[in-house]
């Protein structure tokens, strides 16, 4: 052994962890970013999920309209005095398509908006999602519906994906980082 030692590496600054749990207060700040930011994969991936639900709804407000009359003598539970005229039957295809078509057009807003960065888009339809994912399984455990591939399947396992997507830290990070066209505030004093 010869009497040289070896150069010790230089000193660095310890990593930063993550932590696994974060408090309110961190989560309620708004999180500065650079000047130019790159949209994450996940707010990516869940603004074409919400996309791709307002795709499956045009879908199914077709299968409405083509097949009303079906639904109406087959499926709906109420009970009506005689027969209802072509003019009842088509007013309550149209109020079900303009009600149907106005949310898909929310809907639609909604994914702009979340592509965009919108908190507020964003924190929306994960609620809708997550009422659609509880209403799904009540109606499931009470026995009003199956879920099945023809039924709610599809959109359940959409919500779920939504939920998963926009729901990630990077999604949050991107949605709630501090814009660059917002002004600085001037001292009062100054």
């Amino acid at each position: 052994m010869s009497g040289t030692r070896r150069p010790t590496p230089p000193a660095t600054d310890p990593v930063e962890k993550r932590t696994a749990f974060e408090p309110p207060s961190r989560l309620a700040e708004r999180e500065a970013a650079p000047a130019r930011v790159r949209r994450p994969a996940a707010t990516t991936f869940g603004a074409a999920l919400v996309l791709l639900r307002v795709l499956v709804g045009i879908v199914w407000l077709i299968g409405v309209a083509v097949q009303w009359d079906e639904i109406v003598a087959n499926e709906l539970d109420f009970v009506v005095a005689g027969q209802p005229t072509p003019a009842a039957l088509d007013a309550g295809r149209t109020v079900v398509l303009v009600a149907g078509s106005t949310l898909l057009l929310l809907d639609l807003l909604l994914t702009v908006l979340i592509w965009y960065g919108s908190n507020g888009a964003r924190v929306t339809v994960m609620l809708i999602a997550a009422a659609n994912i509880t209403i799904a399984a009540i109606d499931s455990v009470t026995g009003d519906a199956e879920v099945t591939i023809r039924t709610t399947f599809i959109t359940v396992a959409l919500d779920i994906l939504i939920l998963l997507a926009l729901s990630s830290r990077e999604a949050r990070s991107f949605a709630r980082r501090t814009r660059g066209f917002a002004r600085p505030r001037r001292d009062e004093g100054a």
